[in-house]
């Protein structure tokens, strides 16, 4: 089937990074069932990540919440690209595949649509695929963190590196490189004056901006030499 097909890349990076989130969590002192209960609710991977090391430095439940909700606005921006493709669709579908959106099922469900011949049910298959390998290798992560020292391996830069692979898959072409170049060099001089992550957020609202102003002009310029 082809949305199997599409999400045994996404499956592979996330069992990695959810087995070190595992570890990671295990060694934080969370039970087997909060691993598995916070990657069923809350899905996503970054979140999860640093809600661990909240905890672990003694943060309170309320900071952890707002900081959470901070890291998670950027689905707000990649919901409302994929909701062009998905609109009229069924409710309960609709739901379903709101709750399995992440970067990576995005990155992917949103090449499938623009590419054509891709529908809302291959891209829940792809996200449930997805999100069913996550919670699995969360689960086997937590137990395998009992056997594995602090540190070890480099498990903590698992997360980290699976984005910059994500990045280096999307790079197709000089206009995504340099609007990539400009997210980047933005969020890290936004998160010099910006408090907690909400740099990532504007940086990305302003390239993504950017990104559409010079297409924009670029399709009216290329109109109006009357280029097909």
């Amino acid at each position: 089937m082809p949305a199997f097909a599409a999400a045994w890349p996404i499956c592979l990076g996330y069992i990695a990074v959810g087995t070190a989130f595992g570890i990671l969590a295990g060694q934080a002192g969370l039970a087997l069932y909060q691993i598995a209960l916070m990657s069923c609710i809350v899905f996503a991977g970054s979140a999860q990540f640093i809600a661990v090391s909240m905890i672990s430095s003694g943060a309170s439940i309320a900071s952890i919440i707002i900081t959470t909700f901070m890291v998670n606005l950027r689905h707000l921006l990649m919901s409302s690209s994929l909701s062009l493709h998905v609109q009229g669709e069924n409710k309960l579908l609709l739901s379903l595949f709101s709750y399995g959106v992440t970067d990576e099922s995005f990155a992917v469900n949103l090449g499938k649509f623009l590419g054509g011949g891709w529908n809302i049910k291959d891209a829940l298959v792809l996200n449930q695929t997805a999100n069913a390998t996550w919670i699995a290798s969360t689960i086997i992560g937590g137990y395998a963190g009992a056997f594995i020292p602090s540190g070890a391996f480099g498990i903590d830069y698992a997360l980290t590196a699976m984005f910059l692979c994500l990045l280096v898959f999307q790079l197709r072409g000089i206009m995504i490189v340099l609007i990539s170049a400009i997210a980047g060099t933005l969020s890290v001089a936004l998160s010099l004056i910006v408090p907690g992550n909400l740099h990532v957020i504007l940086s990305s609202i302003i390239a993504a901006t950017i990104g559409v102003v010079v297409k924009s002009l670029y399709l009216r310029h290329k109109i109006n030499r009357g280029d097909k």
